[in-house]
């Protein structure tokens, strides 16, 4: 792995880790499900700049491009939305359709997976509807 593909595996590994974070916080936060979700804005832009500069890093491998757009994509609606105009469980959801695509980049990163594999069981259809809920 060149040393330029292991920075970006990493900050994609950083980001998913820093957003499943946020997640298993916002899933045990004692409040009931229909009140707003107060996330901690200035994390999520900070998070948001961080996805953005490793999706301008990811320019020379065409594999991780989709996914980061995706997941910078979902971001931007998350934080269009944030602080308190959520309710915990659309939170949830924006954070997973973030983890998500995060999660295939570092897949596609690691060079260890069968990449037609990959590619034929995530079909732009499935994922979508996985994001969805569907």
């Amino acid at each position: 792995m060149t040393a330029e593909r292991s920075q970006l595996y990493y900050t994609c590994v950083f980001l998913h880790v820093s957003f499943q974070a946020v997640h298993n916080s916002v899933a045990t936060s004692p409040k009931r499900d229909d009140t707003p979700c107060w996330l901690d804005a200035q994390m999520l832009r900070m998070l948001l700049s961080e996805l953005q500069r490793c999706r301008r890093e990811a320019t020379p491998f065409k594999e991780v491009r989709q996914p980061l757009d995706t997941a910078v994509y979902h971001c931007g609606l998350l934080m269009a939305q944030c602080p308190a105009a959520l309710d915990r469980q659309l939170c949830q959801h924006h954070l997973e359709a973030i983890m998500a695509p995060l999660k295939e980049a570092t897949v596609q990163l690691s060079g260890t997976a069968n990449r037609t594999a990959v590619s034929r069981a995530s079909s732009p259809g499935q994922r979508l509807r996985s994001w969805l809920g569907w």
